[in-house]
């Protein structure tokens, strides 16, 4: 398989879309990894695997319906494989191994046939102490958004996936781009106060426009960045709520197509009646309940 991303939008050709089935049951309270998680499993409306099947299979059906060649991991039992972005991610055409959280190890020995696929000089795999997830890095043409935490607290952060060591580390195998990192704020326990990853607050969409939620940032001047880069006239921006519900983290088949969770109104009107986007609508309210949405879903590899 010849490796292509060069952007969050070009015509998609292939992608691997994670594993609904044998979920395992409802975490406790203390092993949930992220704080949407944390808050569903303490308000007693952790989603079942029925409806996680459910939602799943209609995100495969669209993609199969535009003709995406779809992968799937292997079952691994009783265990949450849903989120195939943080296991590994393509840029160009190499494809990086992400080291992600030890409560998610085991997730990739279920990725190993899809790895074979690729020649293993094109397989990056980073150092133990480089940490980094999929859903913390946005590629789009010369530029590498990613998200990150520096806070001298760290360690102590579940939902701080991506350290500066491994954003030095991808600056050392892709020196022509141009690597943007943003701290993103954190907190393990309250959504609406913390960001996950880069795509919960951040999402390019299109030819030339985005997704953003002005206050996932430490930094204001990172916000701004971004609207300088995309022009505020191509901004779509979401508000708290919205945040919380994911509606930046939707997925693009082309530029002109993006799969969406049909509760977005107000963002699925704009995209078509303004911006003159095709909006496939699906159901994801129960996996948004697990801490990720449509692009969390997935791990493209094959883009034109």
């Amino acid at each position: 398989m010849k490796l292509n991303i060069k952007n969050e939008t070009g015509v998609l050709k292939s992608v691997v879309l994670g594993q609904p089935n044998s979920i395992g049951g409802v975490p406790k309270l203390e092993e949930s990894y992220d704080a949407k998680s944390y808050n569903t499993i303490l308000n007693n409306i952790y989603p079942t695997e029925v409806d996680v099947v459910a939602e799943m299979t209609a995100f495969e059906k669209v993609l199969l319906k535009h003709n995406v060649k779809v992968y799937r991991p292997e079952v691994i039992e009783n265990y949450n494989q849903v989120f195939a972005r943080d296991v590994a991610f393509v840029i160009d055409d190499k494809m990086i191994i992400s080291n992600i959280i030890e409560d998610r190890a085991d997730e990739q020995e279920a990725y190993r046939k899809i790895f074979e696929k690729v020649a293993w000089r094109n397989i990056i795999n980073l150092p133990e102490t480089a940490h980094i997830e999929g859903g913390d890095v946005i590629v789009w043409g010369d530029f590498i958004f990613i998200g990150t935490c520096y806070s001298q607290d760290y360690r102590s952060y579940k939902t701080a996936r991506t350290n500066e060591y491994a954003i030095e580390i991808l600056k050392e195998y892709f020196p022509k781009k141009r690597i943007l990192d943003f701290e993103l704020k954190k907190n393990d326990t309250e959504p609406y106060k913390g960001i996950l990853h880069l795509d919960c607050t951040f999402n390019p969409i299109g030819k030339d426009k985005c997704i953003i939620y002005k206050d996932g940032f430490v930094d204001e001047s990172d916000y701004q960045l971004i609207i300088d880069i995309f022009g505020e006239e191509n901004c779509f921006h979401v508000d708290d709520q919205e945040m919380f519900e994911m509606v930046p983290n939707v997925f693009s088949i082309s530029p002109d197509v993006v799969v969406s969770d049909e509760a977005f109104t107000r963002m699925n009107d704009h995209l078509r009646d303004v911006w003159g986007m095709t909006v496939e609508e699906i159901p994801y309210r129960e996996i948004s309940k697990m801490g990720g949405l449509l692009r969390c879903s997935t791990m493209p590899l094959v883009r034109e």
